[in-house]
């Protein structure tokens, strides 16, 4: 029994932010600068009281109206978030709610960032082989807007908004997820962090005070500390050699992938991997321009939008690799 993929929706805030609005509210901001090395010359930016909960049941609603009936066969609801409504309950079981699933549905929160899709596959998978369930909705969501000081030119050129929910079943036929492997650096969580708000930290006055760093960003300790480089060489030290493996143990090679897509950290990632692995940019899925960072949603936007666009059709290889908060990362070999 294999596992697929059967359809993708995802959702956008209505806001979006351009390089022009960011320029003009900062003018000291060189935002061609930032647009050559980000990639990003927009992004959806979700609304004041709209939260990654918000984006989550939209899409799903997406879904379901693309796939009549899918609401009464779904019977595990997997979210993958970092930013939830609440400490608890999670967001899956708002949400179960929100879309009024049957209470034989098991309902359930993972907090992963930008790998989260790639493991939320492996998680998917595994319940589906083991019988446990028969058809998994997953949702990636989250609204890193949220966490940026607005003067942190670093990561708010950065990130976007969005949402996907991806409908995942057994099938007899030969597509289907044929290998996922995944990965962990721990020792290197400092690299992409949000030091206070949590139970370590809690918040309070003195996590509230500005930081302004060399580059002149501030932030707060409650604010996303991200260090740009030592995820750039995160990245470029590990994923090659994660996709390397993973080829190799199933026989397939770099030319025989006709479609990669990688989590659309930055245009510096993105460069750097294609160099790095010696892929066409032909063959890679590259949506930053107009979405940004959407970190868990950003592999299943960049993949539909892919897909929409004729791209992967029935018979292809694709390539699906995320890596980010963690450090975590994760590579899927999909037959379509």
């Amino acid at each position: 029994m294999g596992v697929a993929v059967r359809d993708i929706a995802y959702v956008l805030p209505e806001c979006v932010l351009t390089n022009e609005a960011l320029g003009a509210q900062y003018p000291e901001w060189d935002m061609a600068r930032v647009a050559a090395r980000s990639g990003v010359q927009s992004r959806a930016v979700a609304a004041a009281g709209e939260t990654s909960l918000d984006l989550g049941a939209a899409a799903c609603r997406r879904l379901f109206s693309a796939q009549p009936g899918l609401r009464e066969r779904v019977d595990a609801l997997i979210v993958c978030t970092q930013t939830p409504d609440y400490v608890m309950p999670p967001n899956s079981c708002l949400l179960h709610d929100q879309l009024e699933l049957g209470e034989h549905v098991a309902a359930f929160d993972f907090n992963l960032a930008c790998s989260g899709y790639v493991y939320g596959l492996a998680i998917a998978r595994g319940l589906i082989v083991s019988g446990t369930v028969k058809e998994v909705l997953l949702v990636t969501a989250d609204t890193y807007s949220k966490l940026i000081h607005p003067q942190d030119r670093s990561a708010r050129v950065l990130f976007g908004d969005g949402a996907a929910a991806t409908w995942i079943s057994s099938t007899d036929a030969s597509e289907g997820i044929v290998d996922i492997a995944l990965g962990t650096a721990g020792e290197k969580h400092g690299c992409f962090i949000v030091p206070a708000g949590g139970f370590r930290q809690p918040k309070s006055s003195e996590t509230s005070q500005p930081i302004v760093d060399d580059s002149k960003n501030v932030r707060t300790l409650e604010h996303i500390h991200m260090d740009g480089m030592g995820i750039l060489n995160f990245v470029v030290s590990r994923v090659p050699q994660q996709v390397n493996s993973i080829l190799e143990r199933n026989q397939w090679r770099i030319d025989d992938v006709d479609l990669f897509v990688f989590h659309q950290a930055s245009k510096m990632a993105l460069d750097s991997l294609a160099r790095l692995l010696r892929i066409p940019a032909t063959k890679m899925a590259n949506n930053l321009a107009q979405v940004g960072n959407t970190v868990s949603a950003s592999i299943p936007i960049a993949w539909q939008q892919a897909r929409e666009a004729g791209r992967g059709p029935a018979g292809s290889k694709v390539l699906l690799c995320g890596f980010g908060v963690g450090l975590s990362w994760g590579t899927a070999l999909y037959q379509a």
